[in-house]
């Protein structure tokens, strides 16, 4: 007879925690920057050859979809910063409890969305 339960918890019957959501988000966000940090290195090297190079681009960053995208990205840097600092106080051996992963998970969610709303008011009020 061949036992048909799975061994290991699979998507079906898997519930999403907190902790699993900011854990792997931090590790998409870390790609993220990453790939932003290299482009805007190349795009700061463009001013090298010209001011074409570097106009193109900044035409393409006063778009719609560029503005877009620079929120993503102020939003990926927050999210990556206060998980970093989560990862930090975890590492110091603070924040094991399941009630504290819980809360500290939402805070880094909630407080990356705090965040870029407000870079996003400061930037528009002094650009």
């Amino acid at each position: 007879m061949e036992n048909r339960n799975p061994l290991s918890p699979h998507i079906q019957i898997y519930r999403w925690h907190i902790s699993s959501l900011v854990s792997i988000s931090h590790r998409i966000t870390g790609i993220i920057n990453i790939v932003a940090i290299t482009l805007i290195c190349i795009w700061t090297a463009s001013l090298i050859l010209g001011d074409t190079n570097y106009d193109f681009i900044n035409l393409f960053l006063t778009s719609i979809f560029g503005k877009f995208i620079v929120i993503g990205l102020v939003w990926s840097f927050s999210f990556q910063i206060l998980s970093e600092i989560r990862h930090l106080l975890m590492d110091m051996g603070y924040g094991f409890e399941l009630q504290t992963t819980r809360i500290t998970g939402l805070v880094v969610i909630f407080g990356s969305i705090f965040l870029t709303i407000l870079i996003y008011l400061i930037a528009r009020n002094f650009i």
